[in-house]
């Protein structure tokens, strides 16, 4: 028995049809509901075992332009890279324990050694604009999650191989891991 081609052309178009629409109504603020599940809400590990991130609200995903806020989970063991970026950061700690080393040596050439603050249930802490930082869940058996809020959406990020690369070397992320599906660059201008 012969496949019905034109079935099969006609259902495949239709699939494409549905998922760039799903792709631009995903990046876009149109039509984004005033109260939302959070259940509901895409949630990835972007390639970064032992993390569950989810845009709450978004700069390239839902158009905020001055905050961005995401819920981010970190397994046993997981962190985020050595890491500094030109927004101010504020972090709640919902559950879990874990530590956040941070330096505030941003104007010598390599962030250096970091000071060490556990964190914990209930606790909350700021990040300064470009301090290297580094957030770990260091329990070995429970879940850290965390509410993270930035400013200045959408984040650029210079990450580091350890605490004493030079600033110079450390390599810029952007768009980042969950902006890059509805980053658009801007159009290049013609110089003629």
């Amino acid at each position: 028995m012969k496949p019905n081609m034109g079935g099969l052309y006609f259902s495949f178009l239709i699939a494409l049809l549905l998922s760039a629409n799903l792709e631009a109504s995903y990046c876009s603020n149109e039509g984004l509901q005033t109260v939302r599940n959070i259940s509901e809400l895409t949630q990835d590990n972007y390639g970064r075992p032992g993390l569950s991130h989810i845009t709450i609200a978004g700069s390239l995903i839902h158009g905020f332009k001055e905050v961005e806020v995401w819920l981010q989970t970190f397994a046993p063991g997981a962190h985020t890279p050595i890491h500094r970026h030109s927004c101010e950061e504020v972090f709640v700690v919902l559950k879990g324990t874990g530590t956040l080393y941070l330096t505030t040596t941003s104007h010598t050439k390599y962030p250096g050694s970091p000071q060490e603050f556990p964190i914990f249930s209930n606790s909350t802490f700021h990040i300064p604009v470009n301090d290297a930082h580094q957030v770990w869940n260091t329990n070995e058996s429970e879940d850290l999650q965390v509410l993270v809020i930035i400013s200045r959406p959408p984040v650029k990020v210079f990450i580091y191989d350890d605490w004493f690369m030079p600033h110079t070397a450390a390599k810029l992320k952007f768009p980042y891991y969950w902006d890059e599906k509805c980053y658009q660059a801007p159009p290049v201008k013609d110089e003629l």
